[in-house]
């Protein structure tokens, strides 16, 4: 297996909270609102209102191992995955040859709620290392742009209060918890 350290190739994301803002009003029978303020945004994510999934996310992930991308691949609402293929007759390699740990590019578009739902287990302590480290590459990158939508990008038992794990890890019992989950309540 190659070493080369998961990055993000590219990342986009175009601001359309006009177009959220306004799909809103029109759940409430009104044609349009202001620009919303960020206290706004906080809320309609936090409450998860259907608005969110016009917000959209594009991500090109180089060098995950291939067993990571099927993690990620798992993930099938609101969001589409484009993995580079391990096809022989596209490749030239023997696919039964190469490990799981094979490199790959995977390429995602996803809307705000997925990337919510999906922070829920990849960020969690029981996903592995890797999963959790190509997640955060994402959610960093989602915060330069969306602050407000990153706040509530939270792991599981910080989403619920509560760890619903089998086998939790315990975090639910520490102090950083707590901090971590007062931080996701009040923004």
């Amino acid at each position: 297996m190659d070493n080369e350290k998961t990055t993000l190739l590219f990342f986009q994301h175009e601001d359309n909270w006009q177009d959220i803002k306004n799909a809103t009003m029109n759940t409430i029978g009104k044609t349009k609102g202001a620009y919303p303020d960020s206290k706004w945004k906080r809320e309609l994510i936090l409450a998860e209102h259907s608005p969110i999934r016009k917000m959209k996310f594009s991500w090109r992930w180089a060098n995950l191992p291939y067993w990571v991308s099927v993690h990620f691949v798992r993930h099938k609402i609101g969001i589409e995955h484009f993995v580079k293929t391990q096809r022989t007759d596209r490749t030239g390699v023997d696919r039964s040859e190469l490990p799981q740990g094979a490199l790959v590019n995977h390429e995602c578009e996803a809307d705000a709620q997925a990337l919510i739902t999906i922070s829920r287990k990849r960020l969690c302590n029981c996903a592995s290392p890797e999963a959790r480290a190509a997640w955060q590459l994402v959610k960093d990158a989602v915060a330069e742009c969306e602050p407000e939508l990153a706040s509530c990008m939270v792991r599981e038992c910080v989403y619920r209060g509560f760890c619903p794990e089998m086998f939790g890890c315990g975090f639910d019992k520490t102090e950083a918890f707590q901090q971590e989950r007062q931080a996701y309540i009040n923004g």
